[in-house]
């Protein structure tokens, strides 16, 4: 299976997949901490791809999404953005509208929380 039929199989297979440096549980940079940190506090259910742990995915990913740096979130098959876009519609509700129209659960309590704490 090629690099790039593996992520299309991930990225329309998962409702929410986030492909970072390390893993949800033991991110390995800061940017992925910080995208997969939001997703685990809003308790949204989401696959991880270590992209350390494969260099073909590694790569593969940024010429899937035409997207030069990881992490990446995709919801229901398609590209929503890196650490800063996500930190972005995280702060401005727009994450919270995303995973309403996709079915997506999460606890909204748990995002008020996060807006509150960087207003």
């Amino acid at each position: 299976m090629t690099a790039e039929t593996q992520i299309k199989d991930t990225v329309t297979t998962n409702d929410v997949v986030l492909f970072m440096k390390g893993t949800k549980s033991m991110p390995q940079c800061g940017f992925s901490s910080r995208v997969a940190g939001v997703l685990n506090f809003m308790g949204v259910e989401f696959a991880d791809v270590n992209v350390l742990a494969d260099e073909d995915i590694r790569q593969g990913i940024k010429d899937y999404s035409d997207w030069p740096t990881v992490p990446q979130l995709y919801v229901k098959g398609e590209f929503v953005g890196g650490c800063d876009i996500i930190t972005e519609m995280m702060l401005s509700g727009e994450l919270d509208t995303l995973f309403t129209q996709n079915s997506v659960d999460f606890d909204k309590d748990a995002a008020d929380k996060i807006r509150e704490a960087n207003a």
